[in-house]
């Protein structure tokens, strides 16, 4: 990919909103990006924990396998957001995996590098703390989900998240593009695809959202919000 392509990518995180031109010179020379197709494992568990990444394009799944071999999604990650992000805490080996879920194009840089060049820029290191702080405060509400809601609150808990994060309002609806699978859907809330299936389908009818397999639409955010609280 040409330099200047690359840089620009870089400039549209808002993570590096605030650095120099000549920072971010800097930080173009430390990445290194990929193109990676569809069902590309990025990190296994138990490899080497010693990089980190940045998501530019695509989606990419957190999982973790179960004893009896079954996946478990613990988070799908969007363009413009950081994973692998243990790595900066000395994390020695990986504790999952990290697989994409579509084309997608990824940025990585090594984590002493990485960390050597925060260190040189306060802005940018408070912007981390809140950054891990937030990821940390989301996956809070999902455990307070799995413990307090049931099946159809746990999916509609996770369609306002979705919607709130990655949505854009359009004359009073909320657009989210592209949409999830019902399978991950049911593997981020602890449901069966059926159950998630169903739950969907009766909203839709209602009028409360629409979706197919390349978009979400949230119809009626003040009535999904009614039936969690």
């Amino acid at each position: 990919m040409a330099e200047k392509s690359k840089l620009w990518y870089l400039e549209n995180f808002n993570l590096f909103s605030n650095l120099s031109k000549e920072e971010m010179m800097q930080l173009n020379s430390l990445v290194k990006d990929t193109d990676t197709s569809k069902d590309v494992p990025i990190y296994f568990a138990s490899e080497p924990s010693k990089t980190i990444y940045f998501l530019k394009t695509g989606r990419v799944k957190i999982s973790k396998y179960l004893s009896d071999g079954s996946e478990k999604i613990i988070a799908i990650i969007n363009p413009g957001e950081i994973f692998g992000e243990m790595a900066f805490f000395d994390e020695e080996e990986r504790t999952d995996y990290a697989v994409t879920l579509e084309p997608s194009l990824i940025c990585a840089i090594n984590k002493n590098e990485f960390a050597e060049f925060v260190q040189k820029n306060p802005v940018l290191n408070l912007r981390l703390t809140k950054l891990f702080g937030l990821k940390l405060k989301n996956f809070s509400e999902r455990i307070e989900d799995l413990i307090f809601k049931d099946a159809n609150q746990r999916i509609i808990s996770f369609l306002i998240r979705y919607a709130e994060k990655n949505g854009k309002i359009i004359g009073g609806q909320i657009f989210v593009k592209p949409f999830l699978k019902h399978q991950n859907i049911g593997q981020l809330t602890a449901c069966s695809r059926q159950t998630v299936n169903y739950l969907l389908t009766d909203l839709r009818e209602k009028k409360i959202i629409d979706f197919d397999r390349n978009k979400l639409v949230i119809n009626q955010m003040g009535e999904l919000k009614k039936m969690i609280s």
